[in-house]
Order: structure tokens, then C-alpha cells, then sequence
């Protein structure tokens, strides 16, 4: 068997003297593993680092086996991704939260939203809320998606300022206010009725949104440590934004 298709490098572990496993997350085929012969030679070891887009063969004998990949380069931008503390640790995160979601499950929109945050995590403000909007992506690809479109109480698509933690809904206002202290903030940039930027204060809130809903339904339920990489990348955001403001 053979296909051919885009992909991003997630990551690499050795296997042997010479080769290694690659991950990548592919425009076709999802988030894929396959050995790469000679990975760890001069020629490969640049080729095959996190954030780097390449162009990918891959070939085995039945479409179950681990398979041997063949690969061009198309955009080494590792380099870059050492420059930044939310590029280091946004690529990181991004790789962990693409490896909640089934080997060879084909999600082409997370790719391509992969490829375009991978271009912006110098920036810490465009970076943070990229990161939040993919984390929801990834939160709806599981079956978890939340619903921010209007009020689950009243139906509005107003004056949303809520999320209820339980049932991922957005709420009015006025139907939430008496509930206030037990619900989650909605912050205005992930709001349908508004195009505003996110600040820290903003992002901050984003990123407690996500992350109760990645704990209830992801990290707990399957008894798995939280991203520590994640946490990485919230503190380097909100301190960029920080020292920036």
C-alpha cells in the first residue's frame, strides 16, 4: 500500500541505531506514525523537528502495519519556533492535544488550523487565542463541543456573558445573573455578536474555559495527567500580554 499527502511534524522517538518513528499530523489521514530510515543522519535530523511542514510517502504492506515514510521538506520552520516561549510551548500543546483524537482518524480542518497557528505563535495575543479557538475544535472533534451561540435558557443570541460548566451552553446575562458565582465566563472574542481582540484579561478567562471542559470531559474520564505543556504556553501568553500592556 501507498499514499502520498501534506503533513506537520508533531514528533520523533528513536527506533534503532539509525532510524526513528516519526508522528505527524497529516492533511488526509490524520495524526499518523510510520518509521523513517536513517532519521537520525545529518541530512534528516533538521527535516524532522516539530512545527516543520513536509511533503510525505508512506508505504507498507497492509494498511495496519507501522509502515516507512519518505519525505521532502516544504517549510522548516523549527527555527523559528525556538525564538518565543509561546512558540516552544505552543507547539508542544498543540502536538498533545492532537494525540486525544484516534490514530488515522482523518480531521483535515485541524490541520489546516495546525498549519496556520504554527505561522502566528510568535505573537502572544493572535497565538492565545488561535490556541483557544483550536482547543475547542479539538473539544468538538471528541464529541464535547460547546455551544455558544445563544442562551440555553431564554434562546438569545445577545448579551451572552455565560457558560455553564455542566452543560457547555452559553447564558444571557439577565437568565445567569442569580447564578453568577458558579458559572463560567464567556469572553467576548469567542461571543457570535462580537469581533473584538482578545486581551489578557479576556484570554485568561478563555483559557479556564477550556481547560474545565478538557478536565471534566477529556483528562478525567480517561485518568490521564493534565497538559503540562499547556500550562506553559497559558503563562507565557498572559505574561507576553502582560508585559505588553
Amino acid at each position: 500500500m501507498q499514499w502520498q499527502d501534506e503533513a506537520i511534524i508533531l514528533g520523533v522517538k528513536r527506533h534503532g541505531e539509525t532510524s526513528v518513528i516519526a508522528e505527524l499530523m497529516t492533511r488526509s489521514r490524520g495524526r499518523h506514525l510510520g518509521m523513517v530510515r536513517a532519521g537520525r543522519s545529518r541530512t534528516m535530523q533538521p527535516v524532522l523537528q516539530p512545527g516543520n511542514r513536509v511533503d510525505v510517502t508512506w508505504r507498507a504492506r497492509l494498511h495496519d502495519h507501522l509502515g516507512e515514510y519518505r519525505m521532502e521538506p516544504l517549510q522548516l520552520r523549527a527555527a523559528q519556533l525556538m525564538e518565543t516561549a509561546t512558540a516552544v510551548y505552543g507547539v508542544q500543546a498543540m502536538a498533545s492535544l492532537l494525540r486525544l483524537l484516534p490514530e488515522r482518524d482523518p480531521h483535515p480542518h485541524l490541520f489546516e488550523a495546525l498549519d496556520v497557528i504554527l505561522d502566528n505563535l510568535s505573537d502572544p495575543a493572535d497565538a492565545g487565542e488561535l490556541f483557544v479557538r483550536f482547543e475547542l475544535a479539538v473539544l468538538d472533534d471528541l464529541g464535547f463541543g460547546l455551544d455558544l451561540s445563544e442562551c440555553a435558557a431564554t434562546g438569545l443570541r445577545n448579551d451572552l456573558v455565560y457558560v455553564s460548566p455542566k452543560t457547555g451552553r452559553a447564558v444571557c446575562r439577565a437568565a445567569g445573573a442569580p447564578y453568577a458565582s458558579r458559572m463560567l465566563a464567556l469572553p467576548q472574542f469567542l461571543s457570535v455578536e462580537q469581533s473584538k481582540a482578545a486581551d489578557r484579561e479576556s484570554l485568561a478567562a478563555a483559557f479556564r474555559l477550556t481547560g474545565h471542559f478538557l478536565h471534566r470531559h477529556v483528562y478525567e474520564p480517561r485518568g490521564i495527567n493534565e497538559n503540562a505543556t499547556r500550562d506553559g504556553f497559558v503563562q507565557a501568553a498572559l505574561k507576553a500580554l502582560e508585559k505588553a500592556g
